[in-house]
């Protein structure tokens, strides 16, 4: 199905020139695809006006249609084009927290179709703050459906090398800026019902939502097993994601009990001849001794595991484990963002060993 054969160039995002994008700006304008960096994950980009682009983008990732695409701006006058209105609370958050990572979603404009919507009559938008991602939407002129740059279910891309191992011949170009910043997705907030409502949490947390409009909701969903009939108003709340190949487990509870559950798991699985992986943290990586241990972070700098999640997952996946296991981190401000990625991972394989 695919045969084209994907461009890559190097691009550092301190010097940047507006005929380095000439080409990429091209594809886009034509209804082609290019991947490029942001300060979250690697995106991947079409045009978010135009159907043909969406359907490119569903069929390059192998992504449900019913999925909904994230459209990227680089100037807050386009909210006036790609929605029916931006509540008060929308303009104090996009005031706060734009350029960066934050995604919301408003009712959409008739000029929005729904083949990037997911079907949906809402839109969800946001303003990356990656200089070379704002560079590519600037010189294009053209607004950036763009979700990751990675195959549906798939860890997401943090450096140029992941894009290309999911979709070398599958897209038209790929921008290769270098490792991102922050390693996890936008945040996304509902802002169509009368209290903003988290869909997805990210580096932007509720409570830096909250010191800027007041009450803010989070969707039961985010933590829990959706149901299959859930028709998702943000990506990645309904299906799969962010999965290694290998079967991921995660346990919760204390943190003696999870380690000497993890080690017991261990042990049993080397000795039937299975290649084991652990996560650990710097906290705990003395604490085993057998299996494929990778280090994701500190507990204290919740952002180095952010950082580093996706990235150890797939390093996994290069050195073929069949079985990884995993400690569990904590439910509040950055940790929920980094716990709804690894219970999706996981399919929701958690034990909880008590306290």
């Amino acid at each position: 199905m695919f045969t084209m054969n994907t461009k890559i160039i190097t691009l550092n995002e301190k010097e940047l020139k507006e005929e380095q994008f000439t080409e990429a700006a091209a594809i886009l304008q034509a209804g082609g695809l290019v991947a490029f960096p942001t300060e979250t994950v690697y995106g991947l980009g079409g045009d978010g006006l135009r159907e043909d682009a969406a359907r490119k983008i569903y069929a390059a990732k192998g992504r449900p249609s019913d999925n909904p695409l994230i459209i990227h701006i680089a100037d807050t006058k386009r909210l006036a084009v790609l929605t029916k209105e931006v509540p008060e609370a929308a303009k104090k958050l996009a005031e706060a927290f734009w350029p960066g990572p934050l995604t919301m979603i408003f009712e959409k404009a008739t000029v929005v179709p729904k083949g990037t919507t997911g079907g949906l009559d809402t839109v969800a938008i946001r303003m990356p703050e990656h200089a070379i991602a704002r560079k590519l939407i600037q010189v294009s002129g053209v607004d950036i459906a763009a979700p990751s740059a990675n195959a549906s279910g798939r860890p997401s891309p943090t450096l140029a090398k992941h894009v290309i191992e999911d979709l070398d011949g599958k897209i038209d170009m790929i921008i290769d800026g270098g490792a991102v910043g922050i390693g996890l997705e936008s945040t996304i907030v509902d802002m169509t019902g009368e209290i903003p409502t988290i869909l997805r949490p990210g580096f932007i947390t509720k409570e830096m939502l909250q010191a800027v409009v007041g009450e803010v909701k989070i969707d039961p969903a985010i933590l829990e097993k959706p149901s299959a009939d859930l028709k998702p108003k943000a990506p990645g709340m309904k299906y799969k994601h962010y999965a290694p190949k290998a079967d991921l487990h995660i346990y919760e509870g204390d943190l003696q009990k999870v380690v000497s559950k993890i080690k017991e798991l261990t042990k049993k699985n080397l000795e039937a001849g299975k290649r084991v992986g652990i996560i650990a943290t710097e906290e705990t990586r003395h604490l085993y001794l057998e299996g494929n241990i990778k280090v994701i972070g500190s507990r204290a700098a919740e952002e180095t595991i952010a950082h580093s999640m996706f990235a150890v997952l797939r390093e996994f996946d290069e050195e073929e484990m069949d079985i990884i296991y995993s400690e569990s981190f904590t439910s509040d401000k950055l940790g929920a963002a980094i716990m709804n990625r690894m219970l999706k991972a996981s399919g929701y394989q958690i034990e909880n060993l008590g306290d």
